[in-house]
């Protein structure tokens, strides 16, 4: 049986670390340890942790504010497992997690794995609308959802976990924006193999409202661009569709206003595609409504983030900018 330590870094996210804590305590298989790194909060947990010391080992260190990076990389220091399992703050566990797991990796042992992410009956109707248009294939390919995929799948740092041999042959996490694709990147080239286990999801919050999770996808497209200047084979002609999407709305629209009303129309079937595939999804009216919201945030706001450092650090050949540079220099 493997000895699992799961590391979540944490700030300022008192009521997650106990929903959380509350779904790891609930476990059918504890065969874990729980590292929770607080990083620099003003807000801190330790107590919460400490209201579950008796049903769960769990440990609680306190470090000054340098990053989720460095946090988790500050948990596998302290980990005593054979295998580091990372999750988000926000996440909730189905209580069958780690025996799923454990279970797939006896049977077909991998020393990285990712597994998908889902939204639960309790989430609110926008927590549920994003998580539709961060996992459909119509939005994202299928990259995030655990479903057919239009590249090679790369696990998240909501749900991963890699062996004890990776870490001590690759290192930990870089300080950077999309820091669990960098890591998966460098687990491929180190030689590791890297599967998903759909089975083992987690129930994941995401952002709770749509200016928040603008501002994210805004940031993942722009990171998108920095992950290319460090590995220069890693775009794909999915990463680029968000910003196809920008450029064909804006077209469109434009042919409508200008030339014939009916340059609208492929748009128009976009928009009835994300409601009908959504409605199947979800089964609600109302949720699948505020997925088209959603789904062209998502889309938008990582096209738009795209399109500008594809222009300032590829066109302009300006690089990547310092605060880049000096956090993946801080994670190496």
């Amino acid at each position: 049986m493997t000895y699992f330590s799961v590391i979540v870094p944490v700030y300022n996210r008192r009521d997650e670390v106990r929903d959380l804590l509350a779904s790891l305590a609930a476990q059918t298989m504890k065969n874990f340890e729980v590292i929770i790194v607080e990083d620099g909060s003003t807000d801190p947990c330790g107590d919460i942790v400490e209201e579950f010391a008796d049903r769960i080992d769990a440990n609680y260190y306190f470090k000054d504010n340098e990053g989720r990076s460095i946090a988790r990389n500050y948990g596998i220091e302290r980990a005593k497992g054979d295998y580091f399992i990372f999750f988000d703050s926000d996440c909730v566990i189905p209580e069958d997690y780690f025996a799923t797991l454990d279970a797939a990796l006896r049977e077909n042992y991998v020393p990285c794995f990712g597994g998908p992410d889902a939204a639960h009956s309790s989430f609110s109707d926008v927590q549920k609308a994003i998580n539709f248009s961060m996992t459909a294939f119509l939005t994202t390919g299928g990259i995030r959802g655990g479903k057919v995929q239009m590249e090679k799948f790369v696990p998240r740092s909501f749900n991963m976990g890699y062996s004890r041999q990776v870490w001590e042959s690759v290192g930990g996490f870089r300080e950077m924006f999309s820091e669990d694709i960098d890591m998966s990147t460098r687990i491929r080239k180190g030689g590791f193999d890297i599967r998903l286990i759909r089975e083992a999801f987690v129930y994941h919050k995401r952002r709770v409202d749509l200016k928040k999770f603008s501002r994210q996808t805004y940031v993942f497209g722009m990171s998108r661009i920095t992950l290319k200047l460090l590995y220069p084979d890693s775009l794909k002609l999915v990463h680029t569709l968000p910003a196809v999407f920008v450029i064909g709305v804006v077209t469109l629209v434009l042919l409508s206003l200008l030339w014939h009303w009916w340059a609208i129309l492929p748009l128009v079937a976009y928009v009835a595609a994300l409601w009908i595939t959504a409605l199947i999804s979800t089964r609600s009216i109302k949720i699948a409504t505020i997925a088209i919201a959603s789904s062209f945030i998502q889309l938008g706001s990582y096209g738009v983030g795209f399109i500008k450092a594809f222009v300032w650090k590829i066109l302009l050949r300006h690089g990547r900018d310092i605060n880049e540079e000096i956090a993946i220099r801080k994670g190496k």
